[in-house]
């Protein structure tokens, strides 16, 4: 990372709820204007995401990274051995929701942000579309997810894709062509539900990747992580515009 000039802090905010979670923020030495909150995988907020927080303010972009489990285990940063099962459980949609908007609170509350994106991996991805309704709670200019799920959570509620047709927001999507745990089929029904909904969107398959080809797995899909990053920043800067909403 080429960091030295980034600010960063380690925050404790405070949601709508009372809640108070974790949370880290890096804000760029050349500001845009433009926002990123970002939703972690199920893991909850490590390392790597206030690395990627970083790479987004080096391009210009505050980004805040935030942890869900400020609920069940505290604003401690998690032990190596931290088991998530038994709070990812708890890490309900609303609550997520809930949380998320705390974090962009903070962002805008700056008045270095006009207009910020919701982005995330995984679970944190399932959780970002769905802030593509036109009531989600954080009301971003635009959405990206990193394979991001999209059927039915445990629970049985519905996940993006019972909802596409209603997205309001541009749509960026990373899906791996090789991910076992989100089938090719249900990203193209994404696609063609945006493009029926009439919803600005880029939904790309890297048809070699697997799940996680981003992060955990980035050295060995370096080559489709690069080009992932690439599209991201260009599509941030279409849609994090200064006349942008959000």
């Amino acid at each position: 990372m080429a960091g030295g000039a980034l600010e960063t802090h380690d925050l404790v905010l405070t949601a709508s709820d009372g809640n108070r979670l974790r949370a880290f923020e890096a804000l760029a030495p050349h500001p845009s204007g433009g926002g990123v909150v970002i939703f972690p995988d199920w893991r909850g907020l490590g390392h790597f995401y206030e690395e990627l927080a970083m790479r987004f303010a080096e391009a210009g972009h505050d980004a805040i990274a935030f942890d869900y489990f400020g609920r069940t285990a505290g604003t401690e940063p998690h032990p190596v051995d931290f088991d998530q099962m038994p709070h990812i459980a708890k890490a309900t949609p609303q609550a997520v929701a809930t949380d998320a908007a705390a974090a962009a609170d903070h962002l805008r509350g700056s008045g270095r942000v006009r207009s910020l994106a919701v982005l995330g991996f995984c679970f944190g991805g399932r959780n970002a579309l769905l802030q593509g309704l036109p009531g989600a709670t954080v009301q971003p200019a635009a959405v990206v997810s990193f394979y991001g799920q999209l059927g039915p959570d445990r629970s049985g509620q519905g996940g993006p894709l019972s909802v596409a047709g209603s997205f309001t927001r541009p749509v960026l999507g990373h899906y791996g062509g090789a991910d076992e745990g989100i089938p090719v089929e249900q990203v193209e029904e994404l696609d063609r539900a945006l493009s029926a909904a009439g919803v600005p969107h880029e939904v790309h398959v890297y048809p070699r990747a697997t799940h996680s080809f981003f992060d955990r797995r980035r050295e060995e899909f370096s080559v489709e992580a690069d080009e992932a990053w690439r599209r991201t920043l260009a599509f941030l800067g279409r849609t994090l515009a200064p006349s942008a909403a959000g």
